[in-house]
């Protein structure tokens, strides 16, 4: 089985594949601080807990990862704890079959490649990839399946953060979906703010890249994913597919071609 790893800023997502079945998923905070020790007992400590599979049942390992410093642990961690099982980091000189058409390719994150990749093998190409997470990234893949560029804007999270700590009455709101876009108060005037603004966003955004990418806008396929996308989705009018675990995807498809 193969065990994939996406190292966010904020969250670590983890599934155990068995050939192409997603069997167990998870997600961890990411603490900057663990040790490679301590993520051996995270890690173990799912898969060991887990009802479907038991412990020394990987015999494979994904990661791509946004944070320098865990990526070195997590390096040190597979040396010490999964000598013998084969790893794949993405990062410069892994094979992805992704060409990345940016001034700098070394500045584009390895889950932003990773996406792109899965997006084209599941969906073809042209494409727009929005990542909802700590922030909001939109990648732009050509019918080639090219990474061509794209954008990236301040998470929900980080926005919310920011607005309850500035705003002297305003305060913290569980994200759910509003009842109306006129709020009749200052929670539910927040709430609609937040989902439908963020919802405006991505569609604003994605109609501009995908009148760039192609002269048939509607020949782009708009693919969503990360950890915050289920809050607003549904009200993006130019999402075409919700796929949770696309990063996952793209970690298995990287496995297989360097391995």
């Amino acid at each position: 089985m193969l065990l994939a790893i996406d190292v966010g800023n904020s969250h670590t997502v983890l599934g155990l594949f068995d050939d192409e079945d997603l069997l167990e998923h998870w997600r961890v905070s990411t603490e900057a601080r663990r040790t490679a020790d301590e993520w051996a007992v995270v890690l173990q400590g799912l898969i060991g807990g887990s009802s479907m599979i038991g412990a020394g049942a990987v015999d494979g390992i994904s990661l791509c990862c946004s944070v320098p410093s865990v990526q070195h642990e997590m390096r040190e961690m597979f040396r010490r704890h999964f000598g013998d099982v084969p790893a794949v980091i993405v990062e410069p000189g892994v094979k992805t079959g992704v060409p990345v058409r940016m001034d700098n390719p070394k500045e584009v994150g390895s889950d932003r490649i990773v996406n792109a990749l899965a997006a084209v093998q599941l969906y073809g190409g042209p494409a727009v990839v929005v990542d909802f997470g700590t922030a909001t990234t939109f990648d732009a893949v050509s019918a080639k399946g090219e990474y061509v560029g794209g954008a990236i804007a301040p998470g929900i999270d980080i926005s919310v953060e920011a607005l309850s700590r500035r705003g002297a009455q305003l305060h913290m709101v569980e994200l759910v979906k509003p009842r109306t876009v006129i709020a009749k108060n200052t929670t539910e005037a927040l709430r609609s703010g937040i989902v439908f603004g963020f919802a405006g966003q991505v569609d604003g955004i994605v109609d501009r890249m995908a009148q760039e990418l192609t002269d048939d806008a509607d020949e782009v396929t708009v693919v969503a994913t990360g950890g915050l996308a289920p809050m607003v989705v549904d009200e993006c009018e130019t999402v075409d597919v919700h796929e949770p675990w696309l990063t996952l995807i793209g970690l298995r498809l990287v496995f297989q071609r360097n391995t």
